[in-house]
């Protein structure tokens, strides 16, 4: 990297409002180091995607589960809300501003399609009774949004136009987002049991011997017993799979990408990655505030991300 792209980099850093970024911060700040039209591509894709994540997370919070009146409604909002995706006229007139970056950006509509198949999966079930019922959910509540990022840093700049990624976005995004969501999943457990909201899967609570009720009480502060921190063994095991997976990935596809885009992807993965070496099946009491980085520390390991950057 030349010296004044650095500089370039450094100068985004400090004007990054990381204590300010609440929602998704990962993502908004790996995608601040790009051009300014594709950042508002993704903001604006994502409160689209967001709208709908946050309407079946928040019924379920509020009433520890979903009535069947209210499945049915909420299977209709869904249903609404992807008929904005799929159909040309509907975006143009409800959403022109989704409309003209579906257009513009040559976005697929497939991630919102598996997206929605996972809101519906969330309205119809209490929780997962498999570990690859939730790793099959998880492709279209973690690997989807996750493709729409790939999918705009792959993204090639012809003239005024753009053309689409060189390279198989699903493929590329899934070991990425696999990882990160079973880290994340572990980062909000507490936040999520004292939501109503759990993510482990039945078969992984037997086979530790626990149960939901336990998870709610360790939430709590009942104190993390040995089941739970097995289960958090097993959980990492099959992340560093993945983490595995996601260098490889990243260093088959970074030499097809403008500097900045192969920056931003090595930046959300170790954003992630910090959370992971944070997390000690022996020690950790899971607590939000512990799981956790503090915003200095996100923006210090951005910092060393770009120190150590190389093409």
């Amino acid at each position: 990297m030349e010296g004044n792209q650095q500089a370039q980099f450094f100068e985004i850093v400090n004007r990054i409002d990381f204590a300010g970024i609440r929602k998704h911060p990962n993502i908004l700040v790996a995608a601040s180091f790009w051009e300014e039209e594709r950042y508002r591509a993704a903001k604006t894709f994502y409160r689209f995607m967001r709208r709908i994540d946050d309407l079946v997370d928040d019924r379920k919070a509020a009433h520890d589960g979903i009535s069947d009146k209210d499945r049915v409604r909420l299977a209709a909002r869904i249903g609404e809300w992807l008929d904005q995706v799929r159909n040309p006229r509907n975006r143009l007139l409800f959403k022109p501003d989704l409309a003209r970056v579906i257009g513009r950006f040559k976005m697929p509509l497939w991630p919102c399609e598996d997206f929605a198949a996972s809101m519906l999966y969330d309205i119809s079930h209490d929780g997962f009774p498999t570990l690859e019922s939730f790793l099959e959910y998880s492709s279209g509540a973690s690997v989807a949004p996750s493709s729409i990022f790939v999918h705009l840093c792959g993204l090639r700049r012809s003239g005024d136009s753009y053309l689409e990624p060189p390279f198989d976005v699903r493929k590329t995004a899934t070991p990425c987002a696999l990882f990160s969501y079973l880290v994340h999943i572990i980062r909000d457990f507490q936040k999520d049991q004292l939501q109503h909201l759990n993510y482990f899967s039945d078969d992984v609570l037997v086979r530790h011997g626990l149960t939901r009720r336990e998870l709610l009480q360790m939430a709590n502060g009942s104190g993390i017993n040995a089941g739970f921190r097995d289960m958090i063994r097993e959980y990492l095991g099959l992340a560093d799979g993945y983490r595995k997976q996601t260098v490889e990935v990243i260093k088959e596809i970074s030499p097809l990408l403008e500097l900045r885009y192969a920056l931003s992807l090595k930046i959300i993965f170790n954003l992630y990655l910090m959370i992971f070496e944070r997390i000690d099946p022996d020690r950790s009491t899971f607590t939000t505030g512990e799981m956790n980085p503090t915003p200095a520390e996100i923006r210090q390991r951005v910092l060393d991300m770009i120190q150590g950057f190389r093409e």
